[in-house]
């Protein structure tokens, strides 16, 4: 009996320990509000209508009690900056009257006109103050290839490239950390799946928890992310998982700047705050020779799609449309010698349907061929709606109304449609990628966009 009791005795004390170290792991472990089938915090917080970006980002507030506790920063420097940005607030104000959808400023390079632009004006003000105060600190923590990398082919491109052109400095970048306006966080959501997601998990928390632990480095070495809780600081991915993957962090989620190809509204994606960016499907990481079409007269075809089954709207389009009219063409898969990009030449406007996720390279495709753009999508905000207006050069078709696309593009007369065409073509230098980037591209507009987020302006219709 005694024996008995000694050995139950022994398995106690054993594994005691256990039990607690286990209880502490679990207690203090940063897990994603996502991750449980509860809604989350974060959803709540959007719901309830709180969060407001209407008062500018302004880091003067509170900046004598902060630096009380922080004396190696610089409050002066702090005031300096956002006295500068008051000014230019003031200006874009002021340039929004104009109303002849032309822009009143000199330009060398380009100057914006036309019904395509929110208010031309406004903007090519905005474009300018940027390119003259517009300054980006890089974090140098973090090492390759998690951080400070990114893939440049593929349909991650666009993640890739961003990540590349900031890493390189050569355009806003500053090595002054106390000039900056805004503060990149480097860490690639690509990469990291690459390197640490198991291969058919259905969790993320080996990524989501590395974002966090970088970010407690950053918060403790650096005192920008406390200063403004995260609300002047940036990210960049074009991986489906990126917003889950922020929700590990609840500032970065709510506050930061998201620069996103998967520009959600239900996924808590917000327009005031958050940028959207293109999704671009470069498969080779070739750039160039991707721009331009024939005219309008050489294109027969009325609408075309070419695609898998990848989520309900497609299933819908398909199920509809799927090799049953010549005008409104759609295939899960091209007839064999049929080149995907002749079709998109041939055509009049190219249907982009939502995948799984709402954002589609077709609608970069589309622009680049001069084939009119037809957004079939729930909760996506294009690429550039802080500027473009979109309703001047796509069509927007409700998710529902897939059985009437023909009725819908018949409908649009001949005039209307070249209209939208001369549009298409102005707009494409906004999407457009260089291998050293030029004034109003891809590259400036991604970080004109920023630069309006760390403003809060809109600019208006």
């Amino acid at each position: 009996m005694w024996d008995f009791h000694r050995r139950r005795l022994t398995t106690i004390l054993i594994l005691l320990p256990l039990v607690l170290i286990s209880v502490i792991a679990c207690k203090f472990s940063f897990s994603s509000p996502l991750a449980s089938g509860k809604k989350s915090s974060v959803s709540s917080f959007f719901d309830s209508g709180k969060y407001q970006s209407e008062k500018p980002l302004n880091l003067v507030e509170g900046v004598d009690d902060f630096h009380a506790q922080n004396p190696a920063s610089s409050p002066n420097s702090v005031k300096k900056i956002e006295a500068r940005l008051v000014k230019v607030r003031q200006a874009i104000k002021e340039a929004v009257p104009n109303r002849n959808m032309t822009s009143l400023h000199e330009d060398p390079d380009y100057v914006p006109r036309g019904p395509m632009y929110r208010n031309a004006n406004a903007f090519h003000r905005s474009y300018l103050e940027m390119e003259k105060l517009f300054k980006i600190y890089v974090y140098k923590e973090g090492d390759r290839p998690l951080f400070h990398n990114g893939i440049c082919k593929s349909i991650y491109s666009t993640e890739g490239r961003l990540i590349s052109e900031l890493e390189k400095g050569t355009l806003y970048k500053t090595e002054d950390p106390d000039e900056a306006l805004v503060y990149f966080l480097p860490f690639s959501v690509v990469m990291l799946v690459e390197y640490l997601h198991i291969p058919g998990a259905r969790e993320i928390h080996a990524i989501g928890n590395t974002v966090a632990d970088y970010i407690k480095v950053i918060s403790q070495k650096h005192r920008f992310w406390n200063r403004s809780q995260g609300a002047d600081h940036f990210m960049a991915s074009c991986h489906d998982w990126a917003p889950r993957t922020t929700s590990y962090v609840p500032n970065l989620f709510n506050n930061a700047i998201r620069v996103l190809c998967n520009a959600n509204t239900s996924e808590g994606f917000n327009p005031s705050k958050d940028v959207s960016l293109p999704e671009i499907n470069l498969l080779t990481g070739e750039i160039t020779g991707l721009v331009g079409g024939p005219s309008p007269s050489k294109r027969p075809i009325l609408a075309f799609f070419a695609g898998r089954l990848h989520g309900h709207i497609r299933y819908l389009l398909l199920e509809q449309w799927k090799e049953k009219d010549s005008d409104v063409q759609v295939y899960e898969s091209l007839p064999k010698g049929v080149s995907y990009q002749t079709m998109l030449r041939r055509s009049r406007f190219c249907l982009c349907p939502s995948g799984y996720e709402v954002a589609s390279p077709r609608v970069v495709e589309a622009i680049y061929s001069e084939c009119i753009p037809v957004l079939i999508s729930d909760g996506y905000i294009p690429p550039l709606s802080d500027v473009l207006n979109w309703k001047t050069f796509s069509v927007q078709v409700d998710v529902k109304d897939i059985a009437n696309i023909k009725t819908i593009l018949m409908s649009i007369s001949q005039r209307q449609y070249l209209r939208m065409h001369r549009r298409i073509k102005q707009v494409q230098r906004h999407f457009v990628m260089n291998p050293s980037p030029k004034r109003f591209d891809f590259f400036h507009m991604m970080i004109h966009s920023i630069w309006l987020r760390r403003l809060n302006v809109r600019i208006e219709d």
